[in-house]
């Protein structure tokens, strides 16, 4: 029988993961601070733990702010772009799996939080996405609340200068999106060129293992090229499934049946104005082959 401590961590556990894959942007980081996380809970005083809940959301906090800083060497060593590890869910759409998947953070905002500080980072997720009050964001920090929301001012400002100012709904982000998969699966590059910003920007995240773009690519003719040389490249073997990524409509690129890439985008008056690729096949894992 499962001991009550296990019982209130399991309970827990999603709210946890969610927090550490936030504040990382790597499944297996993630998974792996909600494990030490655990690990220190089933070894505290139980007396001086009040609050189970409480507990667990600081010490994730604090353990995803430390990995944060200890990788920044492996990531300044990083091959190319790095995007963040892609949670995809290739379902058919219910309102089960879209509720199940509606608090997710699109990829496009986790590329921009990869610009904050780690305290800029803990803080905005903490009082913006979580909604925990200054209070528990000082204490989870160890600042001073002042000095917690001059955090999330600053991680404010940054996300305002860098992350698209503009929102669409999921059903025109579909639409839209169909109709380039349409286009891309049939090599459609004139049909390609409509359904992009003439300032679209292209990035892609192979991570070193494959061959990927080191820059960002920009502009409709570069980004439609790109897409129409793929599939020539390849003819008759390169499939497109619509899927979720990190809660939003996008594309999973199958080729001879096995996973090529993820990709991510963001609309803009009808148009796809920033395409995020991941490539990395270290961030593919569990992603299915093609039926």
């Amino acid at each position: 029988m499962k001991s009550a401590d296990l019982l209130v961590f399991e309970a827990l556990r999603p709210r946890l993961f969610l927090i550490a894959y936030r504040m990382l942007g790597m499944r297996a980081d993630a998974e792996d601070v909600v494990q030490d996380a655990w690990l220190r809970y089933s070894a505290s005083v139980r007396d001086d733990v009040r609050s189970a809940e409480a507990w667990l959301v600081t010490i994730t906090t604090r353990l995803s702010i430390d990995r944060l800083r200890s990788r920044k060497t492996e990531r300044d060593a990083y091959t190319g772009w790095w995007l963040p590890e892609p949670v995809v869910e290739i379902v058919e759409d219910t309102p089960e799996a879209a509720a199940e998947l509606a608090s997710d953070v699109s990829v496009a905002m986790l590329w921009v939080l990869e610009r904050l500080t780690p305290e800029e980072r803990a803080a905005f997720l903490m009082r913006k996405v979580f909604d925990q009050d200054y209070g528990d964001v000082a204490a989870m920090l160890g600042k001073s609340e002042a000095a917690c929301r001059q955090l999330v001012h600053r991680a404010q400002e940054r996300i305002r200068q860098e992350s698209p100012r503009f929102t669409v709904s999921k059903s025109m982000h579909r639409v839209v999106l169909e109709q380039f998969m349409q286009a891309a699966a049939n090599a459609d590059r004139a049909a390609m060129k409509t359904l992009l910003s003439a300032d679209v920007e292209f990035r892609a995240d192979g991570g070193g293992k494959v061959e990927s773009l080191h820059k960002v690519l920009i502009g409709t003719g570069r980004v439609a090229g790109l897409y129409w040389a793929v599939d020539n490249a390849f003819r008759e073997r390169v499939v497109y499934k619509m899927a979720r990524v990190n809660g939003e409509p996008g594309l999973v690129r199958y080729i001879d049946g096995k996973v090529e890439s993820v990709q991510s985008f963001c609309i803009h008056d009808g148009t796809i104005s920033r395409i995020y690729v991941v490539r990395n096949p270290d961030k593919l894992q569990g992603i299915p082959l093609l039926q």
